[in-house]
């Protein structure tokens, strides 16, 4: 099968490059055009989701193509595209690693280092979306990170990334370094301690259930408990 050809991981590799670069222009050139600034600071929540939606369709775009090319032609089958309604079980479970595991993670880094670990500097980027938005503009915030994110992502890196990489390496090697560049492409070096615990665990729930649907609820509820904590 298509799905089991020897360069299928170094295509995906390729591919997601590709796509992420493409995304990245395609969103810098929204808000360009709109004219905002670039650093993030100013950018109007409901700009911010449009330039988001453009980047996340670039993506999906990107993940149709290497079906159609690499893979087999199904979307569902390529990515791994399924859900139960036990994997709702694992909303709570990201619940708990937003509220629980990650602060606990990073009580001896912050006795070790106070300041660059403060809980200030960690929230910074969240507290800083949340102080932008307001009535409708919460509305949009809360749909890009509760329910955008959860599903772009896990669909990029959980169903296309790790599921691909494991046909060339094993499946707990795709696994890490998916992890590993999750964390790195947020470009937040205080956050990479509970990212890097957060991509683990949502890798995990895929290894585990061999479904979409889990790490996308686990994703739902880390992020829906975070942005709460921001508010």
């Amino acid at each position: 099968m298509s799905a089991e050809r020897s360069d299928g991981a170094q295509l995906a590799v390729g591919y997601w490059a590709i796509g992420w670069v493409t995304a990245q222009f395609a969103s810098l050139l929204v808000i360009s055009a709109a004219g905002s600034g670039s650093d993030g600071t100013d950018i109007p929540i409901p700009l911010l989701g449009v330039a988001t939606l453009v980047s996340w369709s670039v993506l999906v775009v990107m993940l149709v193509v290497f079906s159609r090319r690499v893979g087999t032609g199904s979307f569902l089958v390529d990515f791994q595209v399924s859900a139960k309604v036990g994997d709702a079980l694992f909303i709570p479970v990201g619940v708990f690693i937003q509220l629980v595991t990650v602060p606990l993670l990073y009580a001896p880094l912050r006795s070790l280092w106070p300041d660059t670990f403060s809980d200030a500097r960690i929230q910074d980027n969240a507290r800083d979306l949340v102080d932008r938005a307001g009535g409708f503009s919460t509305i949009v915030l809360i749909l890009m990170v509760v329910i955008g994110a959860p599903i772009v992502e896990e669909l990029v890196y959980r169903g296309f990334l790790q599921r691909w990489l494991a046909t060339r390496f094993t499946r707990i090697a795709s696994w890490l370094v998916v992890a590993g560049l999750f964390t790195a492409i947020h470009l937040r070096p205080v956050e990479y301690p509970g990212l890097a615990l957060f991509a683990l665990a949502v890798g995990a729930a895929m290894l585990v259930t061999g479904r979409i649907g889990a790490p996308i609820a686990l994703h739902v509820g880390f992020n829906a408990a975070g942005i709460l904590l921001a508010f």
